[in-house]
C-alpha cells in the first residue's frame, strides 16, 4: 500500500547551506510520551476505574463503542496534557499514546471518541452521579494519604476558598458577581494538608452560581471532610483555615460545635480599630525609625452582637512600605478558638492559607477549571469534577518527583518536563514499546519518577 502523501514544509536559513525539510510523516508518533507516567499513577489510586463505577450507562450495548472508561480517561489525561476543551479530541483521538492511555490498542485500537460524543457524554450525567463522584475523589486522596502516613497524623489542616470563573455565554447559573464585577461560576475548592507538611491536598470542587455567598454549602461539605478524615486518622487534630468571606455567626458556631481548630479571617470594624490603635501607633513608629515595612501583633477578647459568645482575636498590625510610595496603614483581624500560642504565632497559622491561592492558580491556569463552557450547569460542573481528578493525578505525579528538580514544579511545569515528551511507539505480540529521545534534557528525572511509580529498570 503506498504511503500518503503529506505536505512538506521547507525552512530556509541564509547562514546554513544545507536546506532543512520538515516532514509530518513519522507514523506511530506522539507528543505526550510522557503521560505514561499518568496511567501507572492511576492504576495505583484505581481513580478512572472508581470514577467510571459512578456512572450508569443507559445506551444500547450493542451501540456502545466508546465504554464510559474509556471516555473518562480520554477527558482527564487530555487534561493532564493540556487538551482542555471536548474539541480537542479531534486531534488526539488517533493519537497511539491516548490510545494506550484509555485502555485501546496504540497502533490498531480505534480511534477516540468524537467531539459530539464527549458533548452528550458530559451532558448525560446526573446530579446523584455527580454526588458521588465527588465523594468518590475525596475518598481516593483521603485513602491514598492514609496508606501512605499508615493513618498516623498529628493535625490535619483543612483550607476553602472560593474562586470566580468568568463565563462568556449564556450557561445556566452564570450570574454578575458585583465583587468581582464581571459574570462567573462561583465554584469553591477545599485542599487538605498534613502536620507541617506544605503540600495542599486538593479534594473537594463545587461549582455554585456566580452570585454564591461564601458560605453557600460550606457546612454541609465540611461536615461530611471532617467525618471522613476523623475515620482516616482518629488521632489527628482537625484545624479549618478561612478567609473573612466565611466570619459568619453561623459558621463560627458550626466549627465549635463540630470541635475543630479554626482561624478565621474578618473584617475590622469601629470597635476593633480602636483597639489596634496602640498597635498601630506602635508600628508607624518602628516603620519611621527602619525606613522599612514593620510589623506587631496583639490580641484582644471580641463578641459582635450577632456573635454567640466572646472571642479571641488576633491583630497584626502593620505600616506597609514600598517604593517611593507613601506608608500606607495595615490592620488585619483573625478569629481563632485556639487559646495556647502568641498572637503571632496564631497569625501564621492563618498565613499557611496562602498557598491555597497558588492550587487556584494551577487548577485555573494549569488545568483550565475555568473551562466552563456548557449551557447545562450540571455539566459545567462534571468538567469541574473532571479538572480535580486531572489535578489529584498530577499532584501524585509531583509527589513521585519529590527527589528530582520537579519536587515543587508546578503543573505547567511537570506536563512540559515530564509529559510533552516525543516518542515513537512500537507494538509486538508481547509487548509495547515506546522510543523516547535519547538527547531529552529531563531524561534522569523522567527515569526517577518513572521507578518511583513502579516502572523496573533495565
Amino acid at each position: 500500500m503506498a504511503r500518503q502523501c503529506v505536505p512538506q514544509l521547507g525552512l530556509g536559513f541564509q547562514d546554513v547551506r544545507q536546506e532543512v525539510i520538515a516532514r509530518f510523516d513519522a507514523e506511530h508518533g506522539s507528543s505526550d510520551g510522557g503521560a505514561v507516567l499518568l496511567k501507572r499513577i492511576d492504576e495505583r489510586l484505581g481513580l478512572t476505574e472508581e470514577l467510571a463505577g459512578c456512572l450508569r450507562d443507559v445506551r444500547q450495548a450493542g451501540k456502545v463503542e466508546h465504554q464510559l472508561v474509556e471516555m473518562l480517561r480520554q477527558r482527564i489525561f487530555g487534561l493532564c496534557c493540556g487538551y482542555e476543551d471536548g474539541n480537542d479530541a479531534a486531534r488526539i483521538g488517533n493519537d497511539p499514546v491516548h490510545k494506550l492511555l484509555a485502555g485501546r490498542d496504540p497502533i490498531e485500537g480505534a480511534a477516540l471518541a468524537s467531539q459530539p460524543t464527549l458533548s452528550r457524554f458530559e451532558n448525560a450525567v446526573s446530579w446523584r452521579e455527580l454526588y458521588r463522584m465527588g465523594e468518590c475523589i475525596a475518598d481516593t486522596v483521603i485513602e491514598t494519604e492514609r496508606k501512605r502516613r499508615r493513618g498516623k497524623a498529628r493535625r490535619i489542616s483543612i483550607d476553602m476558598d472560593p474562586t470566580d470563573d468568568p463565563v462568556h455565554g449564556q450557561q445556566q447559573l452564570a450570574l454578575f458577581n458585583g465583587h468581582y464585577g464581571n459574570w462567573c461560576y462561583l465554584p469553591v475548592v477545599s485542599t487538605v494538608s498534613f502536620d507541617d507538611e506544605s503540600e495542599q491536598h486538593a479534594l473537594i470542587a463545587v461549582l455554585r452560581a456566580g452570585n454564591a455567598h461564601a458560605t453557600l454549602g460550606a457546612q454541609p461539605l465540611l461536615e461530611r471532610l471532617f467525618a471522613k478524615l476523623r475515620r482516616a486518622f482518629p488521632g489527628a487534630r482537625l484545624r479549618v483555615r478561612l478567609d473573612g468571606g466565611y466570619a459568619t455567626p453561623a459558621m463560627l458556631d458550626f466549627l465549635d460545635a463540630q470541635g475543630v481548630q479554626y482561624v478565621v479571617a474578618m473584617a475590622g470594624n469601629k470597635r476593633l480599630r480602636r483597639r489596634a490603635r496602640r498597635l498601630m501607633a506602635r508600628v508607624r513608629r518602628a516603620s519611621k525609625q527602619s525606613g522599612q515595612s514593620e510589623q506587631v501583633f496583639g490580641e484582644t477578647r471580641y463578641a459582635a452582637r450577632s456573635w454567640s459568645r466572646e472571642r479571641r482575636v488576633i491583630i497584626k498590625a502593620e505600616v506597609v512600605r514600598l517604593g517611593e510610595r507613601e506608608p500606607r496603614d495595615n490592620a488585619r483581624f483573625v478569629i481563632t478558638n485556639i487559646e495556647r500560642g502568641s498572637a503571632e504565632h496564631i497569625y501564621d497559622i492563618y498565613r499557611g492559607r496562602g498557598d491555597m491561592e497558588n492550587r487556584l492558580k494551577e487548577l485555573h491556569d494549569g488545568l483550565s477549571m475555568d473551562r466552563t463552557s456548557c449551557s447545562s450547569f450540571k455539566a459545567n460542573q462534571f468538567r469541574v469534577l473532571l479538572t480535580l481528578a486531572a489535578y489529584v493525578l498530577m499532584q501524585q505525579l509531583r509527589h513521585a518527583a519529590r527527589h528530582t528538580g520537579c519536587a515543587k514544579a508546578q503543573v505547567t511545569t511537570l506536563r512540559e518536563r515530564l509529559l510533552k515528551l516525543g516518542a515513537w511507539v512500537e507494538r509486538s505480540v508481547r509487548r509495547i514499546v515506546l522510543h523516547l529521545p535519547s538527547g531529552y534534557a529531563w531524561m534522569n528525572d523522567w527515569r526517577r519518577v518513572a521507578i518511583s511509580v513502579g516502572a523496573v529498570a533495565s
